[in-house]
């Protein structure tokens, strides 16, 4: 797969980025729902691992470039990269390989938006130097997330410890790089910060509308393609009811307004649209990219 999709949303130019490859239970993925259904969507490999992309956006802005989440980073060591199943080459990484594939720099970014901040979602906002000094990895950049995610991901419990990392985003706010928002908030024009909460009580997708046309990075409310369905929820969510009522919410507003939905994990099917269905809310699959 190419490390960069441009396309036009409005009249903002926009770049999908190819972050790097992590391979996660299919199981986990999955939770209640059986592998004879999940498998014929995406195939498990011989530890029952599913292949899922890193997929960042990328958005030409007015008021700076726009990065959506920053993949995995490079500071992990090589079991946890078996464990996971990584891929991710690059210099430092792939996601700066996919920055200047786009013709930008990593300096140039102004603005990081954080989902949340788990290792494959915000990994990339630190960088392993090779004297082994862990740095911002966008230099010029202001970093935003949830000021309740923030709290979470710096007092985590025994369920979600493994997920959050502080090397990820403890540099981050030693250099009071963070913007912390609360609730839905216009992050810059035409970028707005949703609370979808339920993979984590603090998750926010992002809505990005310009000139009539809309796009919803849905990050982990919907990782992929194959999470359409009501039900389809991932074991990993701490909140699964509250995941299935934020779901409800946000696809049948997508489905209704015409919303492109920007899947950050599917290992294929990078953004689709859905229609509107009278019984569910919205089709559970994808009718138009």
């Amino acid at each position: 797969m190419a490390l960069v999709q441009t396309f036009r949303l409005g009249s903002l130019t926009c770049h999908a980025l190819e972050g790097g490859l992590q391979r996660l239970d299919g199981g986990a993925m999955f939770g209640v729902v059986p592998k004879p259904l999940w498998e014929k969507r995406i195939p498990a490999d011989e530890r029952n691992r599913i292949p899922l992309a890193m997929r960042c956006l990328l958005i030409e802005h007015g008021d700076g470039l726009v990065l959506v989440d920053s993949a995995v980073g490079n500071k992990e060591d090589a079991k946890f990269a078996d464990i996971y199943g990584i891929e991710n080459p690059g210099n430092p990484t792939q996601l700066e390989e996919a920055i200047r594939a786009a013709g930008h720099r990593p300096e140039d970014v102004r603005w990081v938006l954080n989902t949340h901040l788990h290792f494959d979602h915000a990994g990339g906002n630190t960088v392993r130097m090779p004297d082994g000094e862990i740095v911002v990895a966008f230099p010029n950049a202001t970093y935003v997330v949830q000021k309740g995610e923030f709290e979470y991901a710096t007092h985590p419990n025994e369920r979600v410890r493994a997920s959050y990392l502080a090397p990820n985003f403890a540099p981050v706010a030693a250099a009071g790089r963070f913007r912390f928002i609360e609730g839905e908030v216009e992050v810059l024009p035409g970028i707005r910060a949703l609370p979808t909460p339920g993979h984590v009580p603090f998750h926010q997708s992002f809505l990005v509308t310009s000139d009539g046309e809309s796009l919803v990075y849905l990050g982990d409310l919907v990782p992929t393609s194959a999470h359409l369905p009501a039900p389809w929820i991932m074991g990993y969510d701490v909140e699964p009811l509250v995941t299935l009522e934020t779901k409800k919410r946000v696809l049948t507003r997508a489905a209704n307004e015409g919303w492109t939905l920007f899947f950050e994990h599917d290992p294929t099917a990078g953004m689709g649209r859905i229609q509107p269905d009278p019984r569910r809310g919205w089709s559970s699959e994808i009718v138009k990219g």
